[in-house]
């Protein structure tokens, strides 16, 4: 089983899950907790391979994304938690999409943070060029490589460096894993921009997430359960850029679907 933490109130609040994005870990949430916490019960998880869960070899389950998002559920059940509000950043957004997909009662709101939605062109090349040579340079070159695409500014280096931070924990091996998922993402991807769920979804983006922004726009725009909230001054990891903005959209959007409010 995944590793998790939990901060648990008591049976009368509503649960959060927080799922960080690829090559983090559920330390990413570091400026969500003490807020969060004040109004919701929160279980923090390290996906597969990250942070304080190794993969396991002998784990039936293969290599996917499905697996990877039915493995959050095995902690929700684990724990007997039957439904929840899910918080992503990132590739981790894509995994609660997939989650609602599998069991949509278990997903009450989701709230997307820099939501990878599409690849464009230029993306989908250089996650064909990173495949290619996955096997034969150190995967840190590799995911710094990305990382300073998705987050070139100087205004995006506390969020680099925490991840990065967070990737140097792992191996070539896991990493090589976690990219093969990117040639299966982009197909998905269109798949959930074309068949909407009635899950109500809050897309907080940053006005500098040059990338990602402007998909997450108009899936929003395209969405009748969906709402974008931009927000000045942060870039793709906005609840770490400018947390005292998110912490406060995205409360009150759970507030608003909350059954504890």
């Amino acid at each position: 089983m995944l590793y998790f933490k939990t901060f648990d109130r008591g049976p009368d609040l509503d649960w959060v899950v927080f799922v960080h994005g690829a090559g983090g870990s559920s330390r990413v949430w570091f400026k969500q907790i003490l807020e969060f916490q004040r109004h919701f019960n929160l279980l923090l998880i390290d996906l597969r391979g990250h942070g304080r869960s190794p993969y396991d070899e002998g784990a039936p389950a293969p290599y996917t994304i499905e697996a990877l998002s039915r493995d959050i559920l095995e902690v929700m059940d684990h724990l007997e938690i039957r439904q929840a509000h899910f918080v992503g950043v990132s590739m981790g957004c894509t995994f609660i999409r997939t989650l609602a997909e599998i069991d949509a009662g278990r997903v009450r709101t989701m709230v997307f943070a820099g939501a990878i939605t599409h690849l464009d062109a230029s993306t989908r090349f250089w996650v064909v060029l990173g495949n290619t040579f996955k096997h034969l340079l150190p995967y840190l070159w590799i995911y710094r490589f990305f990382v300073w695409i998705i987050m070139p500014g100087r205004w995006h280096r506390e969020a680099r460096q925490l991840f990065v931070g967070e990737a140097s924990k792992g191996n070539q091996r896991d990493f090589k894993r976690w990219f093969t998922l990117t040639w299966r993402v982009h197909r998905l991807l269109r798949y959930y921009a074309e068949h909407e769920i009635p899950t109500p979804t809050l897309y907080l983006m940053g006005r500098r997430d040059y990338l990602f922004l402007p998909s997450a726009r108009a899936l929003a725009e395209k969405h009748a359960a969906s709402v974008l909230e931009v927000i000045e001054g942060a870039g793709h990891v906005c609840n770490v850029e400018q947390d005292e903005h998110f912490n406060e959209r995205a409360i009150a959007f759970i507030k608003a679907h909350s059954a504890s409010y």
